[in-house]
């Protein structure tokens, strides 16, 4: 089971990507975003146009147009790409709230899930695009 799902793990590259450039103040081609982030070409278009739907990035048409964050990075938080592209994240399918379990109530795993659930979304819920380019930044320094 995998927590991020592989279509998620992409978005959140294409989205890192362009919070580096959102320094720049330039647009970013569909192109140019699916190489650097090793993401099929179709695909990136498809989560980008995703991601364009719900606010977090902006497309801007001709010769030079492309892609941008649509705020900045340091208010676009690893959350709020994740529940675009998968939904909401679950520890459990307890979590959903569709799924009827047999041991609800008096489970001895509900507690302790729903503690380490709790910790996964406040943890990205308070890691935004911009942290990701200041350890980027950081680790090419070191090198």
């Amino acid at each position: 089971m995998d927590i991020i799902r592989r279509n998620t793990d992409y978005a959140l590259r294409l989205a890192t990507i362009l919070a580096g450039f959102s320094c720049t103040e330039e647009s970013v081609s569909a192109k140019i975003l699916s190489k650097e982030a090793a993401v099929p070409y179709p695909l990136t278009c498809k989560l980008l146009q995703k991601m364009q739907k719900k606010g977090i990035i902006k497309s801007e048409m001709g010769p030079k147009g492309g892609y941008c964050l649509a705020r900045s990075p340091g208010q676009i938080s690893l959350l709020e790409v994740i529940q675009i592209i998968q939904g909401p994240i679950c520890v459990n399918r307890c979590f959903l709230g569709s799924y009827k379990c047999p041991l609800k109530g008096r489970c001895p795993l509900h507690k302790k899930l729903m503690g380490l659930q709790n910790e996964i979304v406040h943890s990205l819920d308070n890691t935004y695009l911009s942290d990701l380019i200041d350890n980027q930044h950081r680790n090419l320094e070191a090198v």
